[in-house]
């Protein structure tokens, strides 16, 4: 079921986080933040709106990386009631695909809790102090990518780089719903 995310609340802090990356090594907030900004993305495996995009976000990644931008994507489904979405397939989709940044998982789902993340794909974008001025979408892409759409998260996060501020009007993401453990 596709899931939207809320807007932007400007200026709102980056929940810190530890978390395995897919060799069992913590990564923190901290460890990632880049020195113009940061940007946190929820994503996973077998979503068909990640997986229509990931070549695009790993290309922007680069992109952003460059600029002075940390990146790090973050796993939150339950993949123990969805197995594609495992440590070990985690592992195959971010070498297929050449993930410039750690890929973490987040099994307890505390920190797509603590950021309000909602779906696959989910961005936050962050000035170099670590304030959200980014909470849009990758690009007019759904479940199919469009050729040439406007790269709206890249352009985003390089006026953060550039100026610290991200753009008044954003689109929210669109993506599967994050697959939230049942309450025991």
């Amino acid at each position: 079921m596709a899931a939207t995310p809320s807007v932007c609340s400007f200026g709102t802090p980056a929940p810190t986080f530890a978390l395995p990356d897919l060799d069992g090594r913590t990564v923190t907030l901290a460890d990632i933040r880049g020195p113009k900004g940061t940007l946190i993305l929820f994503i996973c495996n077998h979503c068909p709106y990640v997986r229509s995009v990931i070549g695009r976000v790993v290309e922007d990644a680069r992109v952003l990386q460059a600029a002075g931008i940390g990146i790090a994507a973050i796993m939150s489904n339950d993949y123990h009631a969805y197995p594609a979405d495992s440590p070990e397939r985690m592992r195959a989709f971010a070498a297929e695909h050449r993930f410039p940044f750690p890929y973490l998982v987040d099994e307890s789902q505390d920190v797509a809790r603590a950021y309000d993340a909602v779906c696959t794909p989910d961005f936050f974008g962050f000035d170099a102090d670590l304030g959200l001025q980014y909470r849009g979408r990758l690009d007019e892409s759904k479940t199919v990518l469009v050729p040439d759409a406007r790269r709206e998260l890249r352009e985003a996060m390089l006026a953060v780089a550039e100026t610290g501020r991200g753009p008044a009007d954003q689109i929210p993401s669109m993506g599967c719903s994050i697959k939230w453990k049942s309450a025991a």
